[in-house]
């Protein structure tokens, strides 16, 4: 079943159990969707990484808005946020552990030969085609600059 069928369904059963917070995150998702799918150059549906990549870039947003709320005390909007973010949490597929990343990390440093911070751009291209949908491109980052210096 497509990402857009399963919003469609999980829609329907939101709306019938009558979670509104659910129910104004899967639009936004859905919203999302099918903006991708109709701008201009694009092929009609989206990709299954098309989707997880829409996914990711829907995900940090919630994110980030919520914690600029947070900073400016406004809790309530920062709820509403981690609840969309929850939401679209469980259409992406599970996220790396630190641990894990670090470890595959150190194999793809390894293949590509790098040695210094100044390889960081050859590690990052690998990585984060590699690791797409399943870790943040900000911790990858960290991550290789701290493997690199060392």
């Amino acid at each position: 079943m497509s990402l857009k069928a399963q919003i469609e369904s999980d829609i329907k059963k939101a709306m019938f159990s009558k979670n509104k917070q659910e129910l104004l995150a899967l639009r936004a998702i859905k919203s999302a969707i099918l903006i991708a799918e109709t701008e201009r150059g694009a092929v009609g549906s989206l990709s299954h990484e098309a989707e997880v990549k829409l996914l990711m870039k829907a995900a940090k947003q919630r994110k980030d808005s919520a914690e600029v709320y947070q900073a400016q005390s406004r809790q309530d909007l920062a709820d509403k946020e981690l609840v969309e973010l929850e939401v679209i949490n469980r259409y992406l597929p599970e996220q790396m552990s630190e641990d894990k990343l670090r470890e595959e990390l150190k194999l793809i440093i390894e293949k590509t030969g790098a040695t210094s911070p100044a390889d960081m751009g050859k590690v990052m291209g690998v990585a984060t085609k590699q690791f797409a949908g399943k870790a943040d491109g900000k911790t990858i980052s960290i991550l290789v600059r701290s493997l690199l210096s060392n």
